[in-house]
């Protein structure tokens, strides 16, 4: 019922209208995203930096119905890597393939994703794939793979360890030597692939951590959970694993307390700066997708 709920305000234009003009509105949208233009996130990127902070910037979208709209998106990541590397920023870019048109012309968006990938070799930098849901995970992981041949690691991906299958996705990326940034997963899926129950999801996180941590290839431990946090420290130090052989990842807004605190203790932090005009639909869409986030974000709304 929330599902269906959340996903019919997404698609309300008169919701979307007053929840842009409200001064909640606005706020929410300045708390969790960094604004609306590339120069916004150039300056949230810089503010981050600062702080000693790393950055990943996703540029809010998905599921374009056109092919102009996919080029115009893929011009848009362009000119983010392009603002990263004339500002001398400590950041890589973050994109969906459905956002770059995989579900209008798959051979378009594997001809955008390759060049966008081809130019931050050029630049130095790196742009991680993000993981859609389950139906779009096999076709990522290939695409993936397909780049990093010619790209070797300037591209990555996510893993979420609410799947049953993310283990043995582990293994096969880990193979390749292919940057993971590891998540529990925020999509709604069915009992018959993925772990439902927090203790499950916890359990297999921090199994899937621990091997990425022990892998010898550099990836990202996402996550907002203090006990994830504290377990993954302890590991690293158990292990003789060094705080720079790896880094956690937390959303823009969310426990920025944490998010200097393990800057200050010595750990590698990136935050994931989210901007554009669609940060209504984009909340909505989350919030469908697995209602629990409406508390996770209401108490995030009121603190540091």
């Amino acid at each position: 019922m929330l599902r269906a709920f959340f996903i019919a305000l997404s698609r309300s234009r008169m919701m979307r209208k007053i929840a842009e003009h409200s001064p909640i509105g606005n706020r929410m949208s300045k708390r969790f995203v960094a604004g609306f233009t590339v120069d916004d996130a150039m300056r949230a990127t810089k503010v981050m930096n600062d702080l000693g902070i790393a950055v990943s910037i996703d540029n809010l979208g998905e599921d374009v119905t056109d092919a102009g709209e996919a080029r115009a998106s893929a011009q848009l990541y362009s000119q983010l890597l392009d603002e990263i590397a004339r500002r001398g920023l400590n950041a890589n870019v973050s994109l969906k393939l459905t956002h770059m048109g995989l579900d209008v012309d798959e051979p378009m968006a594997r001809e955008i994703v390759s060049g966008l990938v081809h130019k931050a070799a050029d630049l130095n930098s790196f742009i991680r794939v993000d993981m859609e849901g389950s139906s779009y995970t096999q076709k990522t992981l290939d695409f993936v793979k397909a780049l990093h041949e010619r790209h070797p690691g300037r591209v990555g991906t996510v893993i979420q360890s609410y799947l049953y299958r993310s283990e043995k996705d582990v293994e096969d990326l880990l193979q390749h030597r292919i940057r993971i940034r590891l998540c529990k997963g925020a999509y709604r899926e069915p009992h018959s692939i993925a772990y439902q129950k927090k203790a499950d999801v916890d359990a297999s996180y921090l199994k899937l951590a621990k091997m990425l941590l022990k892998s010898g290839v550099y990836h990202g431990i996402a996550t907002h959970d203090e006990k994830i946090i504290r377990a993954t420290i302890a590991f690293a130090r158990a292990e003789q694993v060094p705080p720079e052989a790896f880094e956690f990842q937390m959303l823009y807004g969310i426990r920025r307390d944490l998010q200097e605190q393990l800057v200050k203790d010595g750990w590698r932090m990136r935050v994931y700066i989210p901007f554009g005009t669609e940060w209504y639909p984009y909340f909505m869409r989350r919030l469908a997708e697995r209602p629990a986030n409406v508390l996770f974000i209401a108490k995030n709304f009121f603190r540091r």
